[in-house]
């Protein structure tokens, strides 16, 4: 008993200094911090968007434990970057201690406004000051700054968003999302400097959004355009002579222009294009990262393409790349690549045609159930709904259909429904090894009024398949066994290469 009643004020006597401790236990700052970089860059951003928080980690090599007197910013409260050391924040701090062999991470954010400069684009630079005097050690800030025409809805005076009639659910109660009408001095977008949108931008009825060659236009989380009965689009992209610049090439995309975010999926809403909507033109775009890259509902009373789509990219959408639903859609030389469901789903019937297109998805961020392409006469969000239509004509010419699943195509046919389609010279990956659709006629490769000259499972031999590059390289069975009529339909391939002699399916010519 006397031993233990010894322990506990030994205890507690332990715990009691060590609580009172000293900072004479700390030696000054020599100047030997080391770092994980020599300079911090701040990926671009737009002016008056907040970058993404980046670190710095600072290490103490030395045998002692070490005080910093001070971390700053050389440009002081002025400065638009933003520090955070050891869970404080702030843009100046005083004796940091930092243990032997230790670290600490400084993380670092900014926020520019470019309008008291009147630039469109500015390098902001700053530095991160540790110690001073002869001991004093910088580490460099950068980042670039671009300024944009930004889009957005009004707020109200309740403090609510502008927002647009989408409709009426079934009890008569209106459907609305977070937008705004594109004014008429709005309705010309240009290569001259970047759209960065919020909410859904709109296109009113007799109105015209032209997106002329070379445009960038980036898109908040859900985010999209809408064109609405009566609207159109004009997306007019032309061919550009530098493969990675993509200089004349129109691009849609998220807002967040940090590297580790250019490949992230689902990063905005959709390119919508509402019944009634007519005359959409698109050529040379790339949309990338969208929920659904492009949304086509069609109407009744038009008869007319309700797009026509060329020389044309989608790829990583996290649900559907390109999704036509009951309407009219005629595209030539198309790449439409990962998606989390379907790379090209057509449903609800309509009239398609697509020449030279290449539909492959390599899909790998999750478990992807759908096929790369699907058709049905049904409706794919409610299939037990009755408002399914007829499929007049769903035509692939010189086409490829693949994937890193074993079936990239399925067909489903509402009873009664007209189910019209044809697959003529055209790379089918389709491979029914638990024989489970066996006897179905909708698979019935041999019927040469559906099946024309298609290469079952053949290999597709893309240079960089889950990588979104799907041209061909050499060993491709792709190569040269397209149908010439069709070639001369589309003379030029994706990248402008004549593919008149000895066509290769899919978008790209080898």
């Amino acid at each position: 008993m006397r031993f233990l009643c010894a322990s506990l004020v030994l205890l507690c006597y332990l715990v009691c200094f060590t609580s009172c401790r000293k900072d004479f236990d700390y030696a000054p700052s020599s100047g030997q911090l080391e770092f994980s970089k020599d300079t911090v860059f701040l990926d671009t951003v737009f002016t008056n968007i907040g970058s993404s928080t980046y670190s710095l980690k600072v290490y103490n090599r030395s045998s002692r434990d070490i005080k910093i007197p001070t971390i700053r910013l050389a440009g002081g409260e002025n400065s638009q970057y933003r520090l955070n050391v050891d869970g404080q924040a702030g843009k100046s701090f005083n004796d940091i201690p930092l243990f032997s062999g230790d670290s600490l991470y400084v993380f670092i954010e900014t926020t520019y406004d470019l309008a008291p400069i009147g630039q469109d684009e500015f390098l902001y630079t700053d530095q991160l000051l540790f110690d001073e005097g002869v001991y004093e050690q910088r580490i460099p800030l950068v980042t670039l700054v671009r300024d944009a025409v930004f889009l957005y809805p009004a707020t109200l005076a309740n403090g609510s968003r502008e927002s647009l009639l989408l409709g009426l659910d079934e009890e008569g109660r209106e459907l609305r999302i977070t937008g705004f009408l594109l004014e008429d001095d709005e309705l010309r977008f240009t290569k001259e400097k970047p759209y960065v949108i919020y909410g859904y931008a709109a296109v009113g009825s007799g109105k015209v959004l032209t997106v002329e060659a070379g445009t960038r236009v980036h898109f908040h989380k859900e985010s999209g355009i809408l064109v609405g009965t009566g609207g159109s689009i004009r997306v007019e992209g032309m061919l550009s002579e530098d493969r990675d610049l993509m200089e004349n090439e129109v691009v849609f995309e998220g807002d967040r222009l940090e590297p580790e975010f250019s490949e992230v999926p689902g990063q905005w809403g959709t390119l919508w294009l509402a019944p009634g909507s007519i005359d959409n033109e698109i050529s040379h775009l790339t949309l990338k990262n969208a929920t659904v890259g492009i949304l086509v509902e069609g109407h009744p009373e038009s008869p007319a393409p309700t797009l026509s789509l060329s020389n044309t990219q989608v790829y990583n959408s996290s649900a559907v790349n390109l999704w036509g639903r009951n309407t009219s859609i005629e595209g030539e030389n198309l790449v439409l690549g990962h998606a989390g469901n379907h790379s090209l789903l057509l449903d609800r019937g309509g009239s398609y045609r697509f020449l030279h297109t290449t539909i492959a998805n390599y899909w790998r961020n999750g478990f992807r159930t759908g096929s790369a392409l699907k058709i049905t006469t049904y409706d794919a969000v409610d299939r037990e709904n009755s408002t399914g239509g007829d499929l007049l004509q769903a035509d692939f010419l010189n086409c490829i259909t693949d994937g890193n699943t074993s079936r990239e195509l399925s067909l489903d046919q509402r009873p009664g429904s007209d189910f019209n389609f044809f697959f003529s010279h055209v790379l089918l990956k389709f491979n029914d090894s638990s024989g489970e659709l066996a006897g179905n006629p909708l698979y019935d490769f041999s019927d040469t009024s559906r099946y024309l000259n298609v290469f079952l499972n053949a290999e597709a031999g893309f240079t960089a398949p889950f990588r979104n590059d799907f041209t061909l390289g050499p060993q491709s069975e792709a190569l040269g066994v397209g149908d010439p009529d069709t070639a001369q339909l589309v003379p030029l391939d994706l990248l402008g290469t004549d593919r008149t002699q000895a066509p290769s399916l899919g978008a790209y010519q080898q």
